[in-house]
């Protein structure tokens, strides 16, 4: 069973991005089928809210940790749940199948991985069969959660605009993937109606929040996998061999604001990209294409003939590494002798880009801005 307890070290993978609840005696002080409410009755409207776990739950809310339901009722009481609570549930699974199966599809509807979540419900038989199936999930009993607010876990070390707005943005995604699902045209169509904005262009001082957040929360989209300070984005912000890039992302659904970010190297034959990171929530919009293929035809324009980004190989960032491979990198071969990472680390592969070659079209749903070209230094 994966656990989480006060002072735990905070670090790539502990930060809990959803809480995943129970109904029935945790978010609940009752049983919602055992009351009016449950039974379709006139009369008192059901159980009261739990109000030490509802002002939990605000407190998460306040620091961008989304929430959802998996319970064993009808959806109903999902309606009652939130009526009650008064907090709008990024995703929400009642049935009577398994509660690991209820996390599954709630994993998926939110993309995120196992261990990016926690599950809470009262019941230790419940709490069993979700840690045995799903061992990654972080799963508490709800007097645990009680004082979890002051966990690492818990706790991002900076709390920016983008992720206060984080529930607000997930139900502008389902809003999105519904209107997605309806759509008869291609994807590219699709993102056109949606009036899709990518502006990218260089980062500012009060960027920098919100580009260290984005390095300790991505994973999938994450070529280091390793946090990055504000106080090292200050110093790149500032150094004459370094350029900050940020990219913005928005459609008729709302403004997601800054969503990724990536640091250049800029050299007299080609650029390196150190970093490059991109929120889970521009996936499949078309974002991380229209990055790539901003960074080769920015290169070429002045003269670099190619971008190579050191990306760590792990599980997590898949998706990175086949939007790499689809934009035209390849692993560059280590040379004989050479040691393609550090002994006890993450095996870290350099893709490479020749510009010679012809380079994917920048979609029309993106800008750059019209004062801002990136020069060597």
């Amino acid at each position: 069973m994966a656990t989480a307890e006060p002072g735990a070290a905070d670090g790539p993978g502990t930060v809990i991005k959803c809480v995943i609840w129970d109904i029935d005696n945790t978010l609940l002080d009752g049983v919602y089928l055992e009351s009016a409410a449950g039974a379709g009755e006139p009369g008192p409207a059901g159980p009261p809210p739990s109000a030490g776990l509802t002002a939990v739950l605000a407190e998460l809310a306040g620091r961008g940790i989304l929430h959802a339901l998996a319970s064993r009722n009808p959806p109903a009481a999902a309606g009652y749940v939130q009526r009650v609570t008064g907090h709008r549930f990024a995703a929400a699974e009642c049935g009577w199948d398994a509660k690991s199966q209820a996390i599954r599809r709630i994993l998926a509807t939110l993309d995120l991985p196992a261990d990016a979540v926690a599950f809470v419900d009262d019941d230790a038989l419940e709490r069993a069969e979700v840690a045995f199936a799903l061992p990654g999930v972080t799963v508490l009993a709800p007097e645990e959660m009680a004082g979890a607010a002051d966990w690492p876990q818990f706790s991002p070390a900076v709390v920016t605009d983008e992720a206060r707005r984080r529930g607000e943005l997930y139900l502008a995604r389902q809003r999105r993937q519904e209107e997605a699902s309806a759509f008869g045209g291609s994807r590219a169509d699709f993102l056109r109606w949606c009036q899709t904005r990518v502006t990218i262009g260089p980062a500012g001082p009060d960027d920098l929040p919100r580009l260290h957040e984005l390095s300790v929360r991505t994973h999938q989209f994450n070529s280091s996998g390793v946090p990055v300070t504000q106080a090292e984005f200050d110093r790149l912000l500032g150094s004459a061999g370094h350029r900050l890039v940020t990219v913005r992302l928005a459609d008729r659904f709302g403004d997601d604001g800054l969503v990724g970010g990536c640091v250049l190297a800029v050299g007299p034959g080609g650029w390196d990209v150190p970093l490059l990171m991109m929120s889970c929530r521009a996936m499949g919009r078309g974002v991380i294409d229209a990055l790539l293929a901003w960074l080769c035809g920015a290169a070429r324009a002045v003269g670099a003939d190619r971008v190579t980004l050191p990306c760590v190989i792990n599980p997590r960032n898949v998706p990175l590494r086949i939007a790499l491979t689809g934009a035209g990198f390849r692993v560059e071969e280590p040379a004989a002798g050479a040691d393609s990472g550090t002994a006890g680390r993450e095996r870290i592969a350099r893709y490479t880009r020749p510009l010679d070659l012809p380079l994917p079209d920048l979609p029309d749903w993106v800008v750059t801005r019209s004062d801002w070209a990136v020069t060597r230094p």
